[in-house]
C-alpha cells in the first residue's frame, strides 16, 4: 500500500514517526504551514518557521524515504493578531519556492472580519503563483464557516476545483462535494473523523476527489491514521484501486496542480546547514565474545 499524507505537520512528530509511517507505506507528505501553539509575535518568527518547512523539514523526511513538500501560508487563528498580519506581505517570497504546493492552511477560525481578509488575499495570492490552496475549516459551527468559506472562494480568481476543503464531516460533506472543491478529512483519536466514519463516507459518497490525512500535530494524534483508514477500506470490501486512488493518487493529483510536485527521494548530504539528525558519539562496538 502506497500511502500520501496531504496533511501532517512533521515539525511537531519525532524520527520515530518518520521511521514508522515508511514501515507503514508513507513515501510522500505535505505539511501546511498551522499555528504552532504558543503565539507568534513578529512576521520574523513565520520567516523562520516557513525556512525550516523548506529546509530542515525535507532533510529529515529524506533520511526515511519520505518526499516532504510544504503549503505557506497565515493560519486563520493567526490573521486575528495584528502582530502576525504583515506576514501577508513576506509570502510572495516563498509561494515560488520548489517545494511549495500550495497556499494553505487558509481559510477560518472564528469567522470574524480579519479572517475575510486574510482569505480573500491569500486566495488572490494562489491565483497570482498558480497554485491551488488548501482551506482549514473551522471546528466550531463547520456548517456554517464551510458555506462562508465557499462564498469567499467562489468570489475570488482562484477556480474552486483548485480549492481543497479540509477537515469535512458528515455534516459538510454533501455541499463540500456539491461545489467542486476537493475533499479533504482528517482521521483523528478523538476529535475530528475517525476510521470507521471516513469509510462509511467514502461507501456513501465515493472516493472521488477525497484526501484523507492524520492532520498529526503537537495534541493527541496519530501520524499512522492514514494507513489504519486503507487497511479499514479493504477490510469493509473497497478494492486495493479504490485504496491508492484515495491514499495515493487523488493528493497526487490534487497537489499536482501546482506543477511542482517531485515523488523521487534522492539521497540527501550529511548535514543540513551544518545540522544533522544524529547526537552523540556512534555507540562502542560490541566487545569480542569471551572478552
Amino acid at each position: 500500500m502506497r500511502i500520501f499524507d496531504p496533511h501532517i505537520h512533521m515539525t511537531s512528530r519525532t524520527t520515530d514517526d518518520y521511521e514508522a509511517m515508511h514501515a507503514a507505506g508513507v513515501r510522500a507528505v505535505v505539511e501546511p504551514a498551522f499555528w504552532l501553539g504558543q503565539p507568534r509575535t513578529s512576521a520574523a518568527s513565520f520567516c523562520d518557521y516557513f525556512d525550516a518547512l523548506l529546509g530542515w523539514e525535507p532533510f529529515r523526511a529524506a533520511q526515511y524515504g519520505i518526499a516532504h513538500h510544504c503549503t505557506i501560508a497565515l493560519n486563520p487563528k493567526e490573521a486575528n493578531d495584528p502582530r502576525c498580519t504583515p506576514v501577508l506581505a513576506e509570502l510572495p517570497r516563498y509561494l515560488v519556492k520548489d517545494r511549495v504546493v500550495a497556499v494553505g492552511e487558509i481559510g477560518y477560525d472564528s469567522m470574524t472580519p480579519a479572517e475575510d481578509t486574510a482569505l480573500a488575499a491569500q486566495l488572490q495570492l494562489a491565483a497570482d503563483h498558480g497554485l491551488p490552496a488548501l482551506v482549514h475549516t473551522p471546528h466550531r459551527d463547520k456548517l456554517a464557516g464551510l458555506r462562508r468559506t465557499l462564498d469567499v472562494v467562489r468570489e475570488s480568481a482562484l477556480p474552486t476545483d483548485r480549492v481543497l476543503v479540509d477537515h469535512l464531516n458528515e455534516t459538510t460533506i454533501k455541499e463540500a462535494k456539491d461545489s467542486g472543491a476537493w475533499l479533504g478529512f482528517s482521521v483523528y483519536p478523538d476529535t475530528k473523523m475517525d476510521e470507521a466514519r471516513m469509510v462509511a463516507l467514502l461507501r456513501e459518497y465515493g472516493p472521488e476527489k477525497v484526501l484523507v490525512n492524520s492532520a498529526a500535530d503537537w495534541g493527541r494524534s496519530d501520524p499512522l491514521k492514514t494507513r489504519k483508514v486503507g487497511d479499514l477500506m479493504l477490510e469493509e470490501g473497497f478494492g486495493e484501486d479504490d485504496v491508492d486512488r484515495v491514499l495515493w493518487r487523488n493528493p497526487v493529483a490534487f497537489y499536482g496542480l501546482s506543477g511542482r510536485l517531485d515523488l523521487d527521494v534522492t539521497a540527501t548530504a550529511p548535514t543540513h546547514e551544518g545540522n544533522s539528525v544524529l547526537r552523540g558519539a556512534p555507540a562502542a562496538e560490541p566487545l569480542p565474545t569471551g572478552a
